[in-house]
């Protein structure tokens, strides 16, 4: 009988629990994000009976901010391509909803479809052309599109209402609501970012995400794997014109105001920055570049009237060095700190 007959039988060892690890961890990371995802929305919802009216109407202009930069994001984070001019699509949108408020009396609400369709024609419009640049040669034709766009809302007074602009009425909170007028604001603002929001999340997980993603990322492997970058590149810029014409409608509800000087060249360059200091490409960056452009400057100016631009300035500098993929990467970036030590 040889040795190995004689041996005592040992068992043979269980099955790696690596894959079980890691489909139980990924579970239990999905349910944490969503209780955080619902947590957000509750004290979203309850902000508002908490703040003076003031920080209330903060909150809706953070919210409008965001929308804009959603949509700037699916252009710059997911394209890859770069945009100097979105204050112009933000300034169409506005415009359109102000002119049929004005003028046609048009429901607050139906004010918003007809603004975001003029600028996804607009930004369809323009993104054909676009194609054929890329680089600082697109940065310096959209940023021309936004220096353009002041002056010709001033010359046409008669429809805009020239240097003076427009002056408008809220939305009237309905009865049955029992909300103060700031209050119904901000519900209207977080309701439409909530919306876009759900369909930008749809649009990053969906093909047309992958494709962006892939000419980001090398436009030549993408069209060699079957991408049509022209395609997807006019989509995004027709997309992100329209998620910015949003924007300018609600906008036109909160502040009751449109005048061609509120959309000058530097709001379309304080967009990008707050898209870069929020998160570049990530879903939750708009949220934080919205809280940044919006509370920054008037944070430092409270500080001293010169203050907002320096300040402005100084944090940007600090986010890339300490969050180089923005606020929206801080928390992954600290934890991973953590675990290294």
């Amino acid at each position: 009988m040889s040795i190995k007959d004689t041996a005592p039988a040992v068992a043979d060892p269980p099955e790696t629990t690596a894959p079980q690890f890691y489909s139980l961890a990924s579970r239990i990371l999905a349910k944490r994000r969503v209780i955080a995802v619902a947590a957000l929305f509750i004290a979203a919802c309850y902000a508002p009976f908490q703040l003076m009216p003031f920080h209330t109407f903060q909150l809706s202009m953070a919210l409008v901010y965001a929308i804009a930069l959603l949509g700037l994001n699916l252009l710059v984070g997911q394209a890859g391509q770069i945009s100097l001019g979105h204050g112009a699509f933000l300034a169409v949108g506005a415009y359109t909803a102000a002119v049929l408020l004005d003028r046609w009396e048009v429901p607050h609400l139906a004010t918003l479809p007809v603004a975001a369709a003029v600028c996804f024609v607009l930004g369809l419009g323009l993104g054909v052309p676009a194609l054929r640049l890329r680089g600082l040669y697109l940065a310096l034709v959209t940023l021309a599109i936004a220096i353009f766009v002041v002056p010709l809302l001033k010359r046409f007074e008669s429809v805009t209402g020239g240097s003076m602009g427009l002056t408008l009425e809220k939305p009237v909170p309905p009865v049955w609501s029992g909300l103060a007028e700031d209050q119904w604001l901000y519900f209207l603002c977080l309701a439409t970012a909530v919306l876009c929001l759900l369909v930008v999340a749809g649009v990053q997980r969906s093909r047309v995400g992958r494709a962006l993603n892939a000419i980001r990322d090398n436009e030549t492997a993408a069209e060699i794997m079957g991408v049509r970058p022209a395609f997807y590149k006019t989509l995004a810029f027709a997309w992100s014109a329209m998620l910015a014409g949003v924007a300018g409608c609600v906008y036109t509800w909160v502040i009751a105001y449109v005048s061609p000087d509120s959309f000058a060249v530097g709001l379309s360059i304080t967009l990008l920055a707050g898209l870069v200091v929020g998160g570049l490409g990530s879903l939750w960056g708009p949220l934080f570049g919205g809280l940044f452009v919006l509370f920054v400057p008037s944070l430092a100016q409270d500080i001293n009237q010169a203050a907002p631009g320096a300040v402005f300035g100084l944090l940007i500098i600090a986010v890339m060095y300490l969050a180089p993929t923005g606020l929206a990467g801080l928390g992954g970036r600290v934890a991973n700190w953590i675990r290294i030590r």
